[in-house]
């Protein structure tokens, strides 16, 4: 599938897989199951989201990726600090996660202004209407 979010999200999640793989080879493993639980889920929300039942649902479900985007860069954050990743580790895919962060952002974005200018047209409608 050619969809430039969803291929950044699976990149992301390829690199979060190898972190956590690495990390547990440091014998980490509380941290290194939280942020592979969450950089996994935001490719999969937006997977979801691609099957949306409306555009509720794809909004609510970029949402959640969003979050769990956040809490990906929370646990990051939180490996550099306690130098369980290198600087350089550190740069390189945080710099993947504001790159998605910018691209969802940017669909939620247009999607709550689309939503709010169906939902403006349709009050229009019901005025015509009465």
């Amino acid at each position: 599938m050619d969809n430039p979010v969803l291929d950044k999200s699976e990149a992301l999640a390829v690199r979060v897989v190898n972190l956590w793989k690495h990390l547990l080879k440091q014998h980490e493993y509380d941290i290194s199951r939280q942020i592979k639980r969450s950089g996994t889920s935001i490719g999969a929300n937006i997977s979801e989201a691609l099957y949306a039942s409306s555009k509720k649902d794809f909004l609510n479900k970029f949402y959640i990726a969003y979050k769990e985007l956040g809490e990906t860069k929370y646990w990051l954050r939180l490996l550099r600090r306690t130098e369980l990743i290198t600087s350089d580790s550190f740069s390189s895919i945080y710099s993947d996660c504001e790159e998605l962060d910018r691209l969802i952002s940017s669909i939620i974005k247009t999607t709550k202004e689309n939503l709010n200018k169906n939902n403006n047209k349709n009050e229009l409608k019901k005025d015509d209407e009465e």
